[in-house]
Parts: C-alpha cells; structure tokens; sequence
C-alpha cells in the first residue's frame, strides 16, 4: 500500500483505482506496449507527484492503481496521464497508429474508484453516526 505524503501543511494518503479503455477497445496492447507503458509511468512519476503502485494491461483497457497529491483532482490526473501516455506510445509505437485511426489511443471515458487504506464505507458510515 501507499504511504502518507507529507507536506508543509497536509499529510494525505490519495489512492485511485483507475481504467483507461483504448479508443474503440481496439485490442492493441501488448506485452512491448504494456512494459514501454510502465517505463513512460515510472517518467511520469519522476516530474509529477503522481506515484503508480500497480499498473495492469489487457489488450484494450489499462489498471492503475495510483497515490497523488490533493492539488491534483482525479479529472486533472486523468487528463494528464491519457495525455501524456497516448504521446509517448505514439511515438515509440508508430504502429498503434495504424490500428487507432484518428489519432487518439484513449476513449474519452475512465473509471475511477477510490482506494481505502485504513477503513471501508461501513466503519466510515458508523464513525460519522
């Protein structure tokens, strides 16, 4: 699991569970493309407080599990890594484009959910009553 990122004035434990789905859940992941994928995350982790503890692939959908900071909202997060994601594998994989016509790699959807560390909705729900 994530630990506390501390700062001047916060300390904070944000995990996101997140699903990019590829453009038309075209199946054009494979095992080059989804290790070049982990190798541009762990670039991304090095210029942005955003820390990849689990990345999974299957052929037209992507997993993260991600811990940020609270100046990132999950919308702003997501934008930047299909951003950035969809660049690099672009440009290291020209092939991908032959089978994503139109230029983009991700939909424009995703699915986020938020990860627990210390509770659940149910102990949460009896603290707050």
């Amino acid at each position: 699991m994530g630990e506390h990122i501390f700062k001047r004035h916060n300390k904070t434990l944000l995990m996101y569970d997140l699903v990019f789905p590829l453009k038309y859940r075209k199946s054009v992941v494979d095992e080059e493309i989804g290790e070049g994928l982990k190798q541009i995350c762990i670039e991304i982790s090095e210029r942005y407080e955003v820390h990849f503890i689990e990345i999974g692939y299957e052929s037209n959908h992507i997993h993260f599990l991600v811990q940020s900071v609270p100046s990132y909202s999950v919308s702003k997060m997501m934008t930047m890594l299909k951003s950035i994601t969809a660049k690099q594998l672009f440009m290291r994989y020209p092939e991908i484009k032959a089978k994503l016509w139109g230029g983009k790699f991700w939909t424009s959807g995703f699915y986020a959910n938020t990860v627990g560390h210390y509770s659940n909705e149910e102990v949460i729900k009896a603290y707050v009553r």
